[in-house]
């Protein structure tokens, strides 16, 4: 009988959870982003406070779901997360929330978006005001990424494309590789474990676990890009399969420990 009790709350709690998500991100686009649209009027300075905006929106809303018994979070290495600046911080896809708890550990994120996202009536405005990268025009998103990177910030990026399939064989997309070789930042890989399986892209999210579930995240380590650059100089084309193929075998190395 507790069990059932218990998981019927964690239901209920999810979902409230994420309607929370939703009023939130429209009270932030109807009422606090304009009102740091009116002071701040300088645009850059402007995107800075928007995305501080949403690292703490996004830290409370971690601390509600840990603070409502729907998930245990634990952060190895979160110091290195502090006053990072101009990374590509690169990590696995495994469930819904990965980017949320990323952001809430990292003030200076910016991110880049599936492009449909910036049209979403709750988190469109968010997105939009925070300056966040969209993914709609490949060129100018290269260049989007090399400019953010060189302002400072620490770029979140998931190489795989979309959240993990379990059933089908871990592969990345090139694209981390291709940003981080033409704007030379260095890589940060943090790995992902959240068990019981959960808010995964193939589990609606009401099909709670049995049990409260945990949110694993580690700061595995740096790759720095130079030693590509000196090796591969202008066939960049080359030094981005190299990459890609190394970072993708480092991903496999670290995740098979966690099966």
């Amino acid at each position: 009988m507790y069990k059932r009790i218990n998981r019927l709350w964690r239901i209920l709690a999810t979902g409230f959870c994420f309607s929370a998500f939703g009023i939130g991100g429209l009270l932030l686009s109807l009422i606090i982003l304009p009102l740091q649209r009116l002071l701040y009027r300088n645009n850059e300075r402007r995107k800075k406070a928007a995305r501080y905006t949403v690292h703490l929106s996004f830290k409370c809303f971690v601390a509600g779901m840990k603070l409502l018994g729907v998930l245990n979070v634990s952060i190895e290495g979160a110091e290195q997360l502090k006053n990072q600046q101009g990374k590509i911080i690169i990590a696995n896809h495994p469930s819904l929330i990965d980017v949320v708890v990323l952001i809430s550990l990292i003030e200076n994120a910016d991110c880049v978006i599936k492009s449909k996202l910036f049209n979403n009536p709750f988190i469109g405005g968010v997105l939009r005001s925070s300056g966040y990268i969209s993914n709609s025009d490949p060129d100018k998103l290269i260049e989007d990424c090399a400019k953010s990177v060189a302002m400072g910030n620490n770029i979140v990026i998931f190489p795989e494309g979309t959240r993990t399939n379990s059933k089908l064989p871990l592969k990345l997309q090139r694209g981390f590789a291709n940003i981080a070789l033409r704007s030379g930042a260095d890589l940060m890989f943090i790995s992902i474990e959240v068990t019981p399986s959960t808010l995964t892209k193939d589990n609606v999210w009401y099909n709670v676990p049995e049990r409260k579930f945990d949110f694993i995240m580690q700061v595995e380590q740096d790759i720095a890009i130079a030693p590509f650059i000196d090796e591969f100089g202008d066939n960049i084309t080359k030094g981005v399969r190299q990459l890609t193929r190394e970072v993708e075998a480092l991903f496999k190395q670290i995740l098979s420990k966690q099966n």
